[in-house]
């Protein structure tokens, strides 16, 4: 099979966990403390696959400088992207509870939260895209703390946008796509990618790497926190463990 289609497809493959989680956020009254002890779990395996993969990758192949201003800079964009979103009704995108706006509140929201779950899922999928390049494996463990992550991410926002009373055609339809965007996005890192300098490749890892540490602050955290705050820490670990072991087996 084609490098670029493998990319395509694990990158797919860890979207479809957003539609998965969106199905269970919809159909099912999960309680708002599972749901924050869910998305406690997924921030603690982001954090793992964040630090001992992609940094840890991106120091190994371009040294300190390339990461760091490569992390700095995904930082700063997320968070740049993060702000405008947040002003037109994606601030609580991943917002669980009554949070999110509805269209009668805040018109334009839902295109709004629609673009931030995209800012949100793409640097995942361009760095299991790279993890790829030169013949190597993909990076299972990248993969599997995508998908464990995403579950969580479309359970609570599905959770709110029904709360919000956002039709389901909607809701469904919105993560239908990020997966396949997730997909395309993990294509064209794959394809794109090819050639560049090892430099480069260490700054755009950092990169992503510094987009998904800043959204997790943002957008993961805050639900996590809110509805388990007592127990928020220890889930957290668990998760960063798990992901861990799997980096390490």
């Amino acid at each position: 099979m084609p490098e670029w289609l493998q990319a395509g497809g694990w990158g797919l493959l860890a979207g479809s966990a957003l539609l998965l989680g969106a199905a269970v956020g919809w159909f099912a009254r999960v309680p708002q403390r599972v749901i924050a002890s869910i998305m406690a779990f997924g921030a603690g395996v982001l954090l793992s696959a964040v630090s001992f993969e992609l940094i840890e990758e991106a120091h190994e192949q371009g040294g300190l400088l390339p990461t760091a201003l490569g992390a700095a800079g995904g930082a700063v964009a997320y968070t740049l992207a993060n702000v405008a979103l947040a002003r037109h009704g994606a601030r609580h995108r991943k917002r669980s509870g009554d949070q999110q706006p509805s269209e009668r509140e805040q018109p334009g929201s839902g295109s709004a939260i629609a673009v931030g779950a995209l800012l949100d899922g793409v640097p995942e999928s361009v760095v299991i895209g790279a993890s790829l390049l030169g013949g190597g494996a993909v990076s299972l463990v990248t993969v599997v703390a995508v998908f464990l992550s995403n579950v969580p991410e479309g359970l609570s926002s599905a959770a709110g946008m029904r709360q919000a009373g956002r039709n389901r055609r909607y809701v469904f339809l919105l993560w239908a796509g990020i997966a396949l965007i997730s997909g395309a996005a993990a294509l064209l890192g794959n394809t794109l990618l090819g050639g560049a300098p090892p430099e480069a490749l260490a700054a755009i890892t950092a990169l992503a790497a510094g987009a998904i540490l800043a959204m997790i602050t943002d957008t993961m955290v805050p639900e996590a926190f809110e509805n388990a705050h007592l127990l928020v820490g220890l889930i957290t670990v668990a998760g960063f463990l798990t992901a861990f072991a799997l980096s390490h087996a």
